[in-house]
Order: structure tokens, then sequence, then C-alpha cells
């Protein structure tokens, strides 16, 4: 039989009021002066861990994991705010929401998980963990750099996050369109 292979990730759900922004956000630019994707509003999340490729026969491995990794964590509230990209503004390929509060509840779940993803062979983020929310994303070449000035000096009313919840999904490329699967949650605060 053939193991399948899944592109999988570790992340955070997020609110419909988060989408709503996303939507009033999307207006900010001028998609007729550059190509930029945004991510559909069921696709938002605040990503935890990307970890690719990984065989269906590894999902059990993965779950058991991020259950110790989210033992004993309590639920906790961040605070989405201001707008970002990376790398930079000349020549933008990421378009976020930001992610602010007190950030370190998430990063100690973020290193723990990290931790864990790496004891199955799972490689170690290169770069510091930087949470956000993409809402776009901008692929390279074409003709116009998209301006993302407008979206960059956006402002909008500060959204709590209420983090309760830990995910671990799939993504597949269907045609033309990307679709999520839940493969299982996990929820915080529970033994506590």
């Amino acid at each position: 039989m053939i193991d399948k292979i899944y592109r999988t990730f570790i992340s955070v759900p997020v609110s419909k009021e988060i989408m709503s922004k996303k939507t009033m956000l999307y207006s900010t630019i001028d998609s007729a002066k550059g190509n930029i994707n945004w991510v559909r509003n069921n696709h938002l999340h605040l990503t935890i861990k990307y970890l690719g490729n990984t065989p269906e026969s590894e999902f059990e491995k993965v779950i058991k994991s991020i259950e110790s990794a989210t033992n004993h964590v309590p639920a906790f509230k961040l605070r989405i705010e201001k707008t970002g990209c990376f790398p930079a503004p000349e020549r933008p390929r990421v378009l976020w929401m930001g992610v602010r509060g007190v950030l370190e509840p998430l990063k100690v779940l973020a290193s723990r998980i990290e931790s864990n993803m790496e004891a199955l062979g799972f490689p170690v983020e290169a770069r510091s963990y930087v949470p956000h929310i993409t809402v776009a994303k901008i692929s390279y070449p074409q003709k116009t750099t998209p301006n993302v000035s407008l979206f960059l000096n956006s402002t909008y009313d500060p959204i709590d996050l209420e983090v309760d919840r830990v995910q671990f999904l799939h993504s597949e490329t269907m045609s033309s369109e990307t679709i999520y699967t839940l493969i299982k949650s996990f929820p915080l605060g529970e033994n506590f």
C-alpha cells in the first residue's frame, strides 16, 4: 500500500471578526497593479509550525507529540492589530495582520511544539518565530510590484483572539484551489 504524503501544519484558528477585517484590508490594494493572492477567509489561521511533507503513516506520532506539547497548557488571549509584510515593502511576498499582547504563552507553546517535532525528525525553523496571520501572498516574477503602502498604513480596532485550541491540518491543491482538512483539534486548558 502506498503511503500518501500531505503538506501539514499546526495552527490556531481565528475568529470571524478577523476574517471580516481581512476583507476590509483587501480593499486597500489596487489589484490591477500587481498580482496578489489573497488567503480565503476560511483558510486564515495563526501558524505555529509548518511541517511540510508528512507521510500519512506518521500522523499518529505527530498527534501524540502535539498532545504532549499542549498538555497542561492553559488557554490564553492575544490581540490582533496592525499590518505588516515580509520581507520588505519594496518587494513584499507576504502581507499579514499582527499578533500582539502577552506573547510569552504563545512562544512557550510554539517552542514546545518545535522541540517535539524536531524529535520526530521535522527540521527546526531557521528563523525565529514571528507570530502573524498571513492574509495574502505575492509571487514573483510579475510585471509590477504591488504598492502595499495603503495596506501597511491601515488601522483597525484591535481584536481579541482567544487561543483555546491548536489544530493539526493538511492541505491539498485540487485543480485551482487549496483544500484544508482538519486532522485533529487539541483543546487547551482541559487539564487545569
